[in-house]
């Protein structure tokens, strides 16, 4: 009873903090973004700022990427409630709206994500935060394109006249929340293929995109999540993305719980698989992204 308390006080208590709508988002480019098929919503990537209250900021930032399988987003659950999270924990947050299939496929949405991250970067001033603690989340397809920028990120144009385009796109840390991973295995989350890549994509772009058989040791540390009763995208996912981590000598940690389905989450209305935010805040305290 105790634990059930404690945790529906914790999901009251940022409930509470949050504000009478969402900050203002503004577009990852001046202008039609790269590649736009149009001037809607939805051909226009931004993201959202939620700053950490000065009072608890630490100068750490991460970047969200709602899940939804590369057709839609989950932006309230995977988006707006982690950024609450992550401010409780004097985190700065930002919010992607990435571009969707089927009208958008790669490397659209990897461009937008890079971009993201570049942003953040180049105005670190500004929002506030340390360029070098900036890292990205990501749930289910969110989590395949934040494992997209951790192991296809560039340093940057350094002669590029947009200042942002000369920031590397390369998170600092990245965080997987039962993410799709593989394209190419029995265990692949087909919906999000076909959103990204099409009904007949080439296969060796597929190995490309199957970020488990891309880890170098150059990719950021990483923490995974998953449930094994997961049915939508297989767990499987995140252990060979871990143990591709692991070979390669990068520092990551993967939490495997029994229970539980896909899409969770922080899971605030489970007693058990609530605990999850718990192993990550320790893990970023491991790493001094949080103290």
């Amino acid at each position: 009873m105790r634990t059930a308390f404690v945790l529906l006080l914790a999901s009251a208590t940022l409930m509470a903090q949050r504000p009478a709508k969402e900050p203002a988002s503004f577009p990852l480019w001046n202008g039609p973004a790269p590649g736009a098929l149009g001037t809607t919503e939805k051909d226009i990537p931004t993201l959202t700022p939620w700053p950490a209250a000065p009072e608890r900021a630490n100068g750490a930032a991460v970047v969200v990427c709602p899940g939804g399988g590369y057709g839609g987003l989950a932006v309230d659950h995977e988006g707006v409630q982690i950024a609450q999270w992550l401010n409780s924990l004097g985190v700065s947050a930002f919010v992607l709206r990435y571009r969707l299939g089927p009208a958008y496929h790669h490397p659209i949405e990897l461009g937008d994500a890079a971009r993201a991250m570049r942003t953040v970067r180049a105005r670190a001033a500004e929002f506030r935060v340390d360029p070098n603690r900036i890292g990205i989340w990501g749930f289910s397809a969110g989590g395949h394109l934040a494992s997209t920028l951790s192991t296809h990120w560039d340093r940057g144009d350094a002669g590029s006249q947009d200042r942002v385009e000369r920031m590397s796109s390369r998170p600092d840390f990245a965080i997987l929340a039962y993410p799709v991973i593989t394209f190419t295995e029995a265990w692949t989350h087909q919906g999000s293929k076909r959103n990204l890549l099409g009904s007949e994509p080439d296969p060796s772009l597929l190995k490309w995109l199957s970020n488990d058989q891309q880890v170098t040791a150059e990719t950021p540390p990483t923490f995974l999540f998953h449930t094994n009763a997961d049915s939508g995208v297989p767990a499987e996912n995140s252990v060979y993305y871990y143990l591709a981590l692991r070979k390669a000598g990068v520092p990551a940690e993967l939490h495997i719980y029994e229970k539980g389905p896909h899409g969770v989450g922080l899971a605030w209305s489970d007693a058990i698989l609530s605990t999850w935010p718990a192993r990550l805040a320790d893990w970023m305290r491991t790493r001094s992204i949080i103290r």
